[in-house]
């Protein structure tokens, strides 16, 4: 068995602090945390990339949604039950929860990664998190699995099923843009009627100069917020 650095153990030791799980096999955690940039540019480095990992947590999370809005004393409809599940298990929801801790700084990253804000990327971040929950079920089942994924999206989880979870679609559609690369994105206002007192705004978000989304408000926030769930809905981010 090849003997894992002094650091990257001291590595492995602050992410179970900051989860709240101790790993048996300690392979597993630091699989959850190299990314594909880091093992490209290392090639000696015995630990492959999290992106399998990533697989195994995207279905582990799903699964545990699906089964937690099954059991959910609402009886939630198919369509509902697919609805709150994307909004549970979003980049946005993931991403807060990485960010909560510190995940981004415990990453192994490449070079340019690192150089280009790997650490705050969302993607990145949320893919981190997804290796995470298919680590610990390696290492420790599905309970102990469950248990992470209820701790830190436990909240994320009630807010949805009480319909009080608001998804930031400006965030989400910035997220899904930059996927490709960097894109310039604006909001215009294309008109205002009403009073003063109670106008209703018009706004459409523009990429490269094309419109791709319109929306209304009663104020220029809310208007933008719809224009980007319009868009969502146009490229079929969001069921």
């Amino acid at each position: 068995m090849t003997k894992i650095p002094e650091e990257v153990l001291e590595t492995v030791k602050t992410l179970e602090n900051r989860i709240g799980y101790t790993f048996r096999n300690k392979e597993y955690a630091i699989n959850a945390l190299v990314h594909s940039s880091f093992s490209n540019e290392n090639h000696s480095f015995a630990t492959k990339s999290n992106e399998r990992l990533e697989f195994l947590g995207d279905a582990i999370l799903e699964f545990i949604m699906s089964l937690m809005l099954y059991n959910n004393p609402k009886n939630f409809s198919e369509g509902e039950m697919s609805k709150l599940r994307a909004l549970i298990v979003c980049e946005a929801s993931l991403n807060e929860c990485a960010q909560k801790i510190g995940l981004g700084e415990l990453l192994m990253l490449g070079k340019g990664e690192e150089a280009n804000g790997g650490r705050t990327r969302p993607s990145i971040l949320s893919d981190a998190m997804e290796a995470i929950i298919g680590s610990i079920y390696l290492d420790g089942g599905i309970d102990e699995a469950e248990g992470f994924i209820m701790n830190f999206l436990g909240d994320i989880y009630h807010k949805a099923v009480e319909g009080i979870l608001f998804m930031d679609y400006k965030t989400a559609l910035q997220e899904e843009l930059q996927k490709t690369g960097d894109v310039q994105i604006q909001y215009k206002l294309i008109e205002s009627v009403g009073p003063d007192h109670a106008k209703t705004f018009k706004m459409a978000v523009y990429t490269n100069g094309k419109a791709i989304g319109t929306g209304m408000g009663k104020s220029k926030k809310d208007a933008e917020q719809m224009a980007a769930k319009a868009a969502l809905e146009e490229m079929g981010k969001i069921p």
